[in-house]
C-alpha cells in the first residue's frame, strides 16, 4: 500500500471507524470481529456426517453418514461448513452478502480452509455457485465468487469463476420446502462450453455462503459430473441445522 493510500485509509477510519458486523463495537481495523462476536460463533468440528458435514452429538467412527444422507444421498461427494448458521453468523453473512462487507472475505477464507480438513488437494478447481445474470446485476457481486477467490488465493488452488453458469433465473429458495428447492434448481446450471475440457477428470470444490438442504450444491455437482468431473466437494461458510435461524 502506498503512503497516499495509507493516509487515505487512516483518514477514512477516523471519519467512520470500522465496526464489528455482529456487535457494532468499534474495531482497530476493518475485516475483523470483536472479542464478544467471536464468543457467539459456533464453529463446526468433528464428529460430522462424512457426506454432508452435519455435526453429530456423539462420535460414531470414520466414514459414517447421517440418516438423511443415507436416505437421500446428495450429488456432491462431501460438504463441509465452517460455522452453524445462527443469529451470530446470520448477521455476518447478511452484512457480507447484502451490505458490501467484502473486506471480511480473507477472514472467511481462513475459516473455510480450517473446515476443509484436507479436502483441497493439488490440482483442485475452486468454483463458486453461480448467480443468474439478473441477480448478479441487482446485487452487483456474487458473494460465493468472492469467497472462492479468497480460498483459492489462500490455498494456491486454481480459481475457476466461469466454470458454471446459471442458465435460468429461479425464485429465492428461502420459503420453499426441500422438494420445492430441488425442483426450483433442477436444470438451472450448465458447464460453460469454454470450460468443458477443464472439467473432465477434475476435482471441483464448490464454494457457497450457506447450505440449507444442499439442493443448489447438488444441482451444481450433478451438472459437473455429467460433464465428466471425477469428484465434486463443497465448502460453505455456514450451514443451517434443523430448527435453526431462518435465511436472509
Amino acid at each position: 500500500m502506498s503512503l497516499l493510500q495509507r493516509a487515505a485509509s487512516r483518514l477514512l477510519d477516523a471519519l467512520a471507524p470500522p465496526l464489528c458486523p455482529v456487535t457494532n463495537e468499534p474495531l482497530a481495523a476493518p475485516g475483523f470481529l470483536s472479542a464478544a462476536a467471536w464468543a457467539t460463533l459456533q464453529f463446526i468440528d468433528d464428529p460430522v456426517c462424512d457426506r454432508c458435514g452435519a455435526p453429530f452429538a456423539h462420535e460414531f467412527g470414520d466414514g459414517v453418514s447421517c440418516a438423511r444422507c443415507i436416505a437421500e444421498p446428495p450429488d456432491f461427494d462431501s460438504a463441509r461448513a465452517a460455522v452453524v448458521y445462527d443469529d451470530a453468523s446470520h448477521g455476518l453473512i447478511v452484512s457480507f452478502k447484502h451490505a458490501d462487507r467484502t473486506e471480511l472475505a480473507p477472514m472467511f477464507a481462513g475459516w473455510l480452509l480450517r473446515a476443509s480438513r484436507g479436502l483441497l488437494r493439488s490440482g483442485s478447481l475452486i468454483a463458486p455457485a453461480p448467480l443468474h445474470r439478473q441477480r448478479l446485476f441487482a446485487r452487483r457481486y456474487n458473494q460465493a465468487a468472492i469467497l472462492a477467490d479468497a480460498v483459492a488465493r489462500a490455498s494456491g488452488a486454481a480459481f475457476e469463476p466461469m466454470l458454471l453458469e446459471r442458465t435460468r433465473a429461479t425464485p429465492p429458495q428461502q420459503r420453499l420446502s426441500p422438494e420445492g428447492r430441488r425442483r426450483n434448481v433442477a436444470g438451472a446450471f450448465a458447464v460453460r462450453e469454454s470450460a468443458a475440457a477443464r472439467v473432465k477428470g477434475a476435482h471441483v470444490v464448490l464454494i457457497d455462503d450457506v447450505l440449507t438442504t444442499g439442493a443448489t450444491l447438488s444441482a451444481c455437482a450433478r451438472t459437473l459430473k455429467k460433464a465428466g468431473a471425477a469428484r465434486v466437494d463443497a465448502l460453505v461458510l455456514a450451514r443451517v441445522l434443523k430448527g435453526g435461524t431462518a435465511l436472509a
